[in-house]
């Protein structure tokens, strides 16, 4: 008998686009109409309910991008007013504190989504953000600096899956896939601005403490905006407030939607789980593959290389003679174009497309580079190799890798362990990510650009076969489709 179940859900899940067999319940899940013939009458959700609650989520990413960026001009005036100048150990863990914060903030960040909310979640990062940005505007000493920039820290650790939660929860199916990018626009759109604002540092004294000053702004923002926008109504399901995740899918997706929601909503929560979610399932238990596939995804995201491009791409470009205010404007403008092409294709293309494609796209990239780090080629051919190498590289990132795995996981784990599931990943995603910001000179310098760039398009290849074979298509469908079809119960089908 479960035999025969796991084949109907499996045979049900992968014939959902066909628009015949869809009933009244599960219309929404059409994928193929875009916003514009919604607007004809498809049957699906109106788009525009929802948007304005992404947007306002969307602020903690901006937040996240601006909070990475804003040293990476500023460092040298803030070292120099410190008395720091020269200290690379003091300079670095300017840097490297704030990715601390994010590490313990990421570990946590599961038990406070569930316990608060999504709303609360965020509400609750500004504070941080808020107070972290303004001990940095005001230190006069490194201690000051570092404790603020661990503050904000702790929050960066928060946004990101909170984020990818709240979007997935409250966007209909589909354009989900759309809304989800916005967290990379966001952060990309952040990086820019915080290159634009730190422009006068190095000519403005004590320019670096507008800088810190100006991203309370859209922290306060966050935290007032959410009081307005809705709340996960999975969230409210779990907790057992059912009546009030009806109302909110009501403001969500309107109200000839709302029935068919809850429906669908009570195949998978039940509102007696959330506090039954124990670690052993998700480090060895039924849970385990599913973990182990996010992880790995945020792992091998990592050790692309992708943060060590972006930490010391100025230095490539320096070496053919390209400003670094020019540089790091390139690489925004190219991160951005990247994002928002994979806006436009994720609900066309599917998650699993944009993964391959932006995986191949990175190895040939970094390869690229590999070759410009030989003594193979020389003279303009270095030059030309390694600055068309990195925005390459840039690029097929912001395509797949970079937006599609904090979507892709908040979709195929279960509701039951979604918040949790995605702290111990985006734990794996902070530890890798600080290891790979403090090796990457060591080994540059004692492998050579040749091994280390051939290793980091290695990692990019096996990238794309790990995606081939573990990851599922989650294009349109709900998220209790989702999770049927994966179900542990029947082995994680792929």
């Amino acid at each position: 008998m479960r035999g025969r179940q796991r084949d109907h859900i499996h045979s049900t899940y992968k014939r959902a686009s066909s628009k015949e067999r869809l009933n009244a319940q599960d219309i929404e899940d059409g994928l193929e109409e875009t916003p514009h013939d919604f607007a004809k009458g498809s049957g699906n959700p109106p788009w525009l309910r929802s948007l304005p609650h992404v947007i306002v989520a969307a602020l903690s990413s901006f937040l996240f991008g601006y909070h990475l960026g804003v040293v990476n001009d500023t460092l040298e005036s803030i070292s120099l007013d410190l008395n720091f100048h020269g200290d690379t150990m003091a300079e670095g863990l300017v840097v490297s504190t704030c990715l601390g914060g994010a590490f313990v903030g990421s570990t946590v960040s599961g038990w406070i989504a569930d316990g608060i909310g999504r709303r609360r979640s965020f509400q609750m990062c500004a504070i941080p953000m808020i107070i972290g940005a303004s001990v940095s505007a005001t230190a006069d000493g490194l201690g000051g600096m570092l404790f603020g920039r661990f503050l904000v820290g702790t929050a960066m650790g928060v946004c990101p899956p909170v984020a990818a939660l709240y979007i997935t929860e409250v966007s209909p199916a589909f354009v989900r896939g759309t809304y989800g990018s916005f967290t990379q626009i966001a952060t990309c759109l952040g990086l820019i601005a915080s290159f634009f604002i730190g422009i006068p540092a190095k000519d403005v004294p004590r320019w670096w403490r507008v800088c810190f000053w100006v991203s309370t702004v859209p922290a306060a923002l966050l935290a007032l905006l959410m009081e307005f926008c809705a709340e996960s109504p999975h969230w409210l399901m779990k907790r057992g407030r059912s009546a009030e995740a009806e109302a909110e899918f009501g403001r969500l997706l309107g109200g000839l939607h709302v029935k068919s929601s809850m429906a669908e909503l009570s195949k998978t929560d039940r509102g007696d789980e959330v506090e039954l979610v124990k670690l052993s399932e998700l480090f060895y238990g039924r849970h385990f593959r599913v973990v182990f596939i996010g992880s790995a995804l945020l792992a091998l995201q990592q050790l692309s290389g992708i943060n060590a491009v972006f930490y010391f791409s100025s230095t490539v470009f320096k070496s053919a003679g390209v400003p670094s205010d020019v540089a790091n404007m390139s690489v925004g403008v190219v991160n951005l174009s990247g994002s928002i092409i994979a806006m436009i294709l994720m609900d066309k293309l599917g998650r699993k497309g944009l993964l391959l494609g932006s995986f191949m796209g990175m190895a040939m990239s970094m390869g690229m580079q590999a070759v410009a780090g030989s003594s193979l080629v020389s003279g303009s051919s270095v030059v030309l190799l390694s600055v068309g190498g990195v925005l390459l590289f840039v690029l097929s990132f912001a395509m797949g890798v970079g937006p599609v795995p904090g979507l892709l996981l908040s979709e195929i784990f279960p509701s039951r362990i979604r918040a949790k599931a995605m702290a111990i990943c985006m734990a794996v995603h902070w530890v890798i990510n600080f290891f790979v910001g403090l090796l990457f000179l060591r080994m540059l310098e004692k492998l050579g650009p040749l091994i280390l760039y051939t290793a980091f398009a290695s990692f990019c290849l096996v990238g794309f076969l790990f995606v081939r074979k573990n990851v599922v298509e989650t294009k349109g469908k709900t998220l209790q489709e989702i999770e049927m079809a994966l179900l542990p119960s029947a082995e994680l089908i792929y």
